[in-house]
């Protein structure tokens, strides 16, 4: 009975060692222990970007973080902003997707591992495609004004790189919940594609000069692009600069 009695108060004591063996251990996990972050822009959800980025620490100051986002295809977000009301109307059934793929080495200015201010240049993956979408321009002849359909169709795609200046934050004790705010970024490059207008009407020299006309009348903003006619129709050539602007806040999980 008396071994039993000087049994229990030891088996408490280790029980109590050990906890607190736990809990200094727990006290003095370092940053190392967690070197991986999945997150996601809740931000380019309102542009129907659905996207995931995987951040992994190789030291205290540098990280790599990879990107993948996808645009569901809808209306090309502001549109009226670089189209006249009229022109607008030409496109009404209009609808874009996009895919993106984005590698950006980060260098960390704050803390580290993955927390405070950092600075990182990126190379960016862009592809935009269209559905097949209604095109209507009016032909005039004689004073007299004829409306001629065309149906259009295409894709572009663009390499570019840029910068961007954000701060990352940890949102709980535990340092797994990440708050990732992209300040700032920006990014040039150049993009190629096609885009192909078929009308069931045979268009004649004169049609084709007048569609060449309107389509170069668009004037699209931050878009260089050459127009080609034919009977068939008419084919755009996207061939210049690929700019982009990236902004926002993304929510992740570290370990």
């Amino acid at each position: 009975m008396k071994k039993i009695l000087l049994f229990v108060p030891c088996f408490l004591l280790s029980e109590v060692t050990a906890q607190e063996i736990t809990t200094m251990s727990q006290a003095h996990s370092t940053p190392e222990d967690k070197m991986n972050i999945i997150k996601t822009n809740i931000t380019g959800y309102a542009f129907r970007n659905i996207n995931l980025s995987y951040e992994r620490s190789i030291n205290r100051w540098f990280a790599i973080n990879v990107g993948f986002g996808t645009v569901v295809e809808g209306k090309v977000p502001f549109m009226n902003a670089f189209l006249s009301e009229e022109d607008e109307k030409d496109f009404q059934n209009l609808r874009i997707k996009a895919t993106n793929f984005t590698i950006e080495p980060r260098f960390y200015i704050g803390e580290g591992y993955g927390k405070g201010f950092y600075f990182a240049p990126y190379y960016r993956y862009s592809k935009v495609s269209s559905n097949t979408f209604d095109f209507t321009y009016d032909y005039t002849a004689l004073n007299t004004t004829y409306p001629i359909p065309l149906k259009g169709n295409g894709e572009a795609s663009g390499n570019s790189g840029g910068l961007m200046i954000g701060a990352q934050f940890f949102l709980n004790k535990q340092h797994n919940l990440v708050l990732d705010f992209w300040i700032a970024g920006a990014h040039y490059g150049s993009g190629r594609g096609d885009f192909n207008l078929t009308s069931d009407v045979i268009l004649t020299p004169d049609m084709q000069a007048q569609l060449k006309k309107e389509i170069e009348n668009l004037d699209i903003p931050f878009v260089e692009y050459t127009v080609e006619t034919n009977s068939n129709g008419a084919r755009v050539k996207v061939d210049g600069p690929w700019a982009g602007f990236r902004s926002g806040f993304s929510l992740g999980y570290r370990f």
